[in-house]
Order: structure tokens, then C-alpha cells, then sequence
């Protein structure tokens, strides 16, 4: 007899072998589905099922179609026959239904960079990821701490931008960055420090300082007082000057203030360049000299000098802050000044007013480059013995001789006349001249007053008393933190 081939249970036996599961069931006459048991896989088309009625092969799409794992008959197979459902795997698919391969089916280094088209949603990341090597990763900002033996300066341009965390891993101190401008970066102290690190402004956040001064009478003060810039309080006496000494220059650095020459009222004019610390209230030391003795000078500071011009000499003189050494001569004023006010940008210092005169010119002179300066513009009001205050962006000229209490303000960037913006509580001259970030402050004056008048560089207004000095006196020295 010719072989007819292995029967129904032959085949079931079989598909276990290959890719593809066997399903059966016997037909009533009214059953018109069958519900597909394969597990690891949904056949996906009904293409990939094939149907037999006792061993007659049906017609898919026709005789039956498929939605999920559900065979629906098109004509209910009859009682007694039997159905056997042949679901084809995955390799004869076109596309792989959700949910149907399984982690353990993936061969190792199956899947291809190319194979992942569009990344990995967000959603599917759950749980704990395994260790990576950092190095491999893409298109991610790095927010590690940057660890080092010193502080940041303004020039450390952090790698990852705002937000940059840096440890000092010799003092302890930690910053975060919070301005990134190339060279000009702001680092905030993020604990109880000695302060933040940015670049350097002539106008103080913390506190005035007035120093020396004539008192009415001989001896010349040498009291140095401290006001803050925060509240509006009186003004405390911290500690002496090492020589008294009236008609003085002031200046500031990031850490001390510094007078120089000035008069006694007794003897020589002087050539002393005395430091105070900001940081310790205490007394002044003599550091170093001016070139020439003289007093009736104005005080300049960029970030690493201070300036002395005109007085008694018309000389500019220069002196480093880094180092107590002696000042030198780098050049003269447009024209013999002596109780001129001074005032200083970032890059250069300003001479308004003095005498001979009153005068009324406003002369510039460069920190970068030893020169002489040069007549750019003029104040409103002829006048000496003022107050000098500086901006980020203009200088101020305040009070003065004849007695005014006009305030005058003139662009550090153009070379253009002053505008009268405001006056004092009190005409007087020779108050001393200080400068927070945001406001100008004038301290004494004569007639001998101990005011401390305020005004605010963000706004055209008058200035208001909001101090005293410990003690009523002019002819001083300004100076700010």
C-alpha cells in the first residue's frame, strides 16, 4: 500500500520540534471560534495560521480570519470534526507584535547600534541601571565637583557652566559658579568663607570707612571709622591711623584701605602710604612712600593700585597693593590740581574740579599705561573740596567749595559733561567720598558736621542722612569694601 503520510497526532508531535504551535478542537456545529493558545508569540496576520478540518486545509481571510489569538470561522465546523490551528513563530513575520519577545529568546550581541533607531524612551529606563563607563556617554553635562588646592578666580571659566560646584580641598570652602562670563566668572561662596570671588569693582557691598581728618583744631584725627552699606546705621570707631594726618588721599583695595600724604599741621608735608585691613578691625601700619611728600591730593584705585594725583605736586603717583612698596611717578595732571575729587572705573582715574580755579574740568588718566591725563569734559559747577564717587558706570562729584551741595554725574565710557542729578542734605566741602555697588555716600564735611548722606546711583534724586560719624571732622579719607 502507498505511504499516505503521518496523521494528525503525528503532526502534533511534531511542531513542538519546529517553529510554530499546534492548537486543536472539535467542532459542535454552532462553535465559530477557537482561541489560540501560543505563548510566546501572537501570530500577528492570518496568514501565519493555518486551519484544517479533519486534515482539509482551509482558505485564510476566507474560510476563517484572526484578531489577536482568536480564529473566527466563517461557517461553524460541523459535530464530531476535528480543527487543528498551526500558528507560525516570529521568523515568518514581517513585524513583530508588542509584548511577544522575550529577553531570553535574544541571541547575545544581537541587537545592533543601527537596530536601535530613535534611542530608548524614558519610560522603559525603570529600575536600577547597571555601572557604565562615563567616558561613553554622550550629549551629558558632567555636575562632579572640581576639586583644587586654591580658590577660583574670576578667569576660571567652569567646564560645565552655571551651577559648577568647586572645592578647596586645602581650606575646605566650597563655590558655585553663578556668573559665567569669560574672565569676568562669579564664584559664590557657599559657606561661611571669607567671601565671594568676582571680579573687581571700586564700589564696596559691605562697608565705608572714613579715616584721618581735621577736627576743628590740631592734632590731626587719626581715627578710622567703619558705617555699613547694608543698613543705615552711625558709623564706630575701629582703630587709628599711624600718623594723624588731614588733607589725605583714600583708597581700596579688595582687603585693605590705604591713605596717603596729607598734612599735620606741624612739620613737613607728608609722604606716608598708610594700611588698615578690612577684614580686623585694628590700626594702620606705615607701609611705604609716595614719590614726593605733598597733601591736597585725590586717591584713584584699580584692582591691583592705588593712584595719588595732583595736591601740593602735580605729579600722578602709582603704588601696587600686592606688596608695600614705594609709589612711583607715572605721570602729572592736565593742569596743576590740588583739592581736586577723584574717582575710578575699571580701567581709568578721574579728576574733577580743584583749584586753581574753582575749576570745572573732569580729566582722565589710563591704569594700564603710565601717562599724563588729559582734559575730557566739565562738571556743572566750578568747584573744589568735594566728595569723589564711582559707579560701575559714572562718577560723582558731591558737595564742595564755594559750598555747594550739588552732586554732579559724568559716563565713565564717553567723554561727556556732568549733569546735576541731585543734592546733599547740607551744602558743605571736603566731605570724604565712599562707594558701595548701588549708592554714593558723603561723610563730615565743613562746616564741621558728622553727617553720612546717601544717594542712589539708579536713580536722579536727593541724597538723605542716614549716619554720624563718631566724630565731626573734613578734610579726610574715604574708603570701601
Amino acid at each position: 500500500m502507498a505511504y499516505l503520510g503521518s496523521g494528525m497526532e503525528e503532526v502534533e508531535k511534531t511542531v513542538a520540534t519546529v517553529n510554530m504551535v499546534c492548537d486543536t478542537m472539535t467542532g459542535n456545529g454552532s462553535l465559530t471560534t477557537m482561541t489560540i493558545g501560543a505563548s510566546q508569540e501572537m501570530p500577528g496576520h492570518v496568514n501565519n495560521v493555518s486551519i484544517y478540518f479533519d486534515g482539509v486545509a482551509q482558505r485564510p481571510a476566507t474560510d476563517y480570519t484572526l484578531a489577536g489569538k482568536t480564529v473566527t470561522f466563517t461557517t461553524a465546523p460541523e459535530n464530531g470534526v476535528k480543527v487543528v490551528c498551526l500558528s507560525y513563530a516570529s521568523e515568518y513575520l514581517d513585524v513583530i507584535s508588542d509584548a511577544t519577545v522575550y529577553g531570553s529568546e535574544i541571541l547575545d550581541g544581537a541587537i545592533t547600534d543601527a537596530k536601535i533607531a530613535s534611542g530608548i524612551a524614558a519610560s522603559k529606563l525603570t529600575g536600577a541601571l547597571p555601572a557604565i563607563d562615563g567616558s561613553a556617554v554622550t550629549n551629558f553635562s558632567a555636575r562632579g565637583v572640581t576639586k583644587s588646592a586654591n580658590d577660583p578666580t574670576v578667569s576660571t571659566n567652569p567646564t560645565n557652566g552655571l551651577g559648577t560646584v568647586w572645592a578647596n580641598t586645602t581650606s575646605g570652602e566650597m563655590f558655585v559658579c553663578t556668573d559665567a562670563t569669560a574672565g569676568e566668572n562669579v564664584w559664590t561662596n557657599m559657606g561661611s568663607g571669607t567671601g565671594n570671588v568676582e571680579p573687581w569693582s571700586f564700589g564696596g557691598t559691605i562697608s565705608g570707612y572714613v579715616s584721618g581728618g581735621y577736627p576743628n583744631g590740631y592734632p590731626s584725627s587719626n581715627v578710622i571709622e567703619k558705617f555699613s552699606f547694608t543698613s543705615n546705621a552711625n558709623a564706630t570707631d575701629v582703630g587709628d591711623l599711624a600718623v594723624g594726618v588731614d588733607f589725605i588721599a583714600g583708597h581700596s583695595s579688595a582687603t585693605h584701605g590705604y591713605t596717603a600724604g596729607g598734612f599735620t599741621g606741624s612739620g613737613p608735608n607728608r609722604d606716608e602710604i598708610q594700611k588698615f585691613s578690612f577684614s580686623a578691625d585694628g590700626n594702620a601700619t606705615d607701609s611705604a612712600n609716595l614719590s614726593v611728600a605733598r597733601y591736597a591730593l585725590c586717591g584713584h584705585s584699580s584692582e591691583t593700585h592705588g593712584f595719588s594725583s595732583g595736591g601740593t605736586q602735580n605729579v600722578i603717583d602709582k603704588f601696587p597693593f600686592a606688596s608695600n612698596a614705594n609709589a612711583t611717578d607715572v605721570g602729572d595732571c592736565a593742569s596743576a590740581k590740588q583739592y581736586a575729587s577723584g574717582q575710578s572705573s575699571t580701567t581709568h582715574g578721574f579728576i574733577s574740579g580743584g583749584s586753581p580755579g574753582p575749576s570745572n574740568t573732569i580729566e582722565k588718566f589710563s591704569f594700564s599705561a603710565n601717562g599724563n591725563a588729559t582734559d575730557i569734559a566739565d562738571l556743572t559747577v566750578a568747584r573744589t573740596s568735594a566728595a569723589g564717587h564711582s559707579s560701575e558706570t559714572h562718577g560723582y562729584t558731591a558737595g564742595g567749595q564755594p559750598t555747594s551741595d550739588v552732586i554732579d554725574r559724568f559716563p565713565f565710557a564717553s567723554n561727556t559733561n556732568a549733569t546735576d542729578v541731585g543734592n546733599l542734605t547740607q551744602a558743605r566741602q571736603y566731605p570724604a567720598g565712599s562707594s558701595s555697588s548701588t549708592h554714593g555716600y558723603s561723610a563730615g564735611g565743613q562746616p564741621t558736621v558728622n553727617i553720612i548722606d546717601k544717594f542712589q546711583y539708579a536713580a536722579t534724586a536727593n541724597a538723605t542722612d542716614v549716619g554720624d560719624l563718631t566724630v565731626g571732622r573734613w578734610v579726610t579719607a574715604g574708603h570701601q569694601i
